[in-house]
């Protein structure tokens, strides 16, 4: 048993994470090196929020609060849901893995599409599932072919709300008809990871579905929009029979107390993130216009990120990108040998950004 846990490991092909600034600088001698790889904010934490941090370090020779119970009453009030459906992680990375953990079993199913977030497909493997990747679209999610790849086995599905890499949505009908056609045994997993940056009027408010669908759980990520992505806080909504045993498996103090506070504290300073938000849109048309001025195809995103064929290898693109201090993501890892992912950054980023494209190119 355990010699057929080790192969199962060895087989699983371990998640790439963006290249740090200070680890680029140190190889290749850069001084100046922007980091447009991992789709965190330019912008960082608000003023209010980098105060309620230092003031929470000056607590951590305590134990966090277990229960985060400051973040979950100010989170229930502004989601209007009860405390008990609420789950909070070590990033929404840990509530993918509980939720596997939970209700998946060596020889169940898991469908994701594909491309898609790479931890659905390492958690899932990691736990001894068949994983179904069911090809986008047009890089949009073929709820219809997920839906076909349905069987007795199938234990979880995964939505990425809007997508990663490809920066796009399923919209509210579509998603709705989906969870019928579904019913309710399977659990069905929506990652809005980059829900704050979507303007669309057809994305759908997927916590009045839980009423409706108990077999819904949705993560959300203080990671992106709120800048937190170095303390790693992340949060689940669910019914509260889900996020009971969710719970039960989580390990007790997976959210430290500075982490909390921060969270607590982007709650309370949406007015700064909303300005973020509206910069990121702005630039977004900016990255759009230049991108295709360079006759690139792009895939329209509603995301802080954009899918980006530059019609060759990309991996050389990437590659002689970094070389000259500029970090984007090589699509190569998901299969689209000719794309790259940049993160929208500052005004003064993108135009770096393009200029260097532009040389490479």
């Amino acid at each position: 048993m355990k010699s057929l846990a080790l192969k199962r490991v060895r087989e699983i092909k371990p998640y790439q994470p963006g290249k740090p600034i200070e680890e680029v600088r140190r190889e290749l001698g850069l001084r100046q090196v922007i980091k447009l790889a991992s789709n965190e904010t330019p912008f960082g934490p608000s003023p209010k929020v980098l105060k309620a941090i230092v003031d929470a370090a000056k607590k951590v020779n305590r134990y966090p609060d277990s229960g985060c119970f400051y973040l979950r009453q100010a989170l229930s009030r502004r989601l209007r849901v009860p405390g008990n459906q609420l789950i909070f992680g070590n990033g929404s990375d840990e509530i993918i893995v509980l939720a596997i953990r939970a209700f998946v079993h060596p020889g169940d199913e898991v469908i994701i599409a594909r491309p898609s977030f790479l931890i659905y497909d390492i958690a899932a493997k990691a736990a001894g599932a068949k994983v179904r990747s069911i090809p986008l679209q047009d890089f949009r999610y073929d709820l219809d072919g997920m839906a076909a790849a349905v069987n007795q086995r199938t234990k979880i599905i995964f939505i990425g709300n809007p997508d990663n890499p490809a920066g796009t949505y399923v919209s509210e009908r579509p998603l709705l008809a989906f969870l019928k056609r579904i019913g309710k045994k399977i659990l069905v997993f929506i990652d809005e990871a980059y829900f704050e940056y979507v303007l669309a009027k057809d994305y759908p408010n997927s916590i009045k579905l839980l009423k409706k669908f108990p077999n819904v759980l949705i993560a959300r990520t203080f990671s992106k929009m709120y800048g937190l992505a170095g303390l790693r806080v992340g949060y689940g909504v669910a019914h509260a029979d889900v996020i009971d045993i969710l719970n039960r498996l989580r390990e007790p103090f997976n959210v430290n107390s500075v982490a909390q506070a921060a969270a607590l504290a982007c709650l309370q300073d949406q007015a700064f993130y909303r300005r973020c938000a509206k910069l990121i849109e702005s630039q977004r048309q900016v990255l759009y216009r230049d991108l295709e001025a360079l006759d690139l195809r792009i895939v329209k995103t509603v995301t802080n990120f954009i899918l980006v064929d530059v019609k060759q290898k990309s991996q050389n693109v990437v590659r002689r990108l970094l070389e000259r201090g500029v970090i984007v993501r090589d699509m190569g890892f998901w299969g689209l040998d000719t794309f790259l992912r940049v993160t929208i950054g500052t005004e003064k980023e993108n135009e770096k950004f393009i200029k260097v494209l532009r040389e490479v190119l």
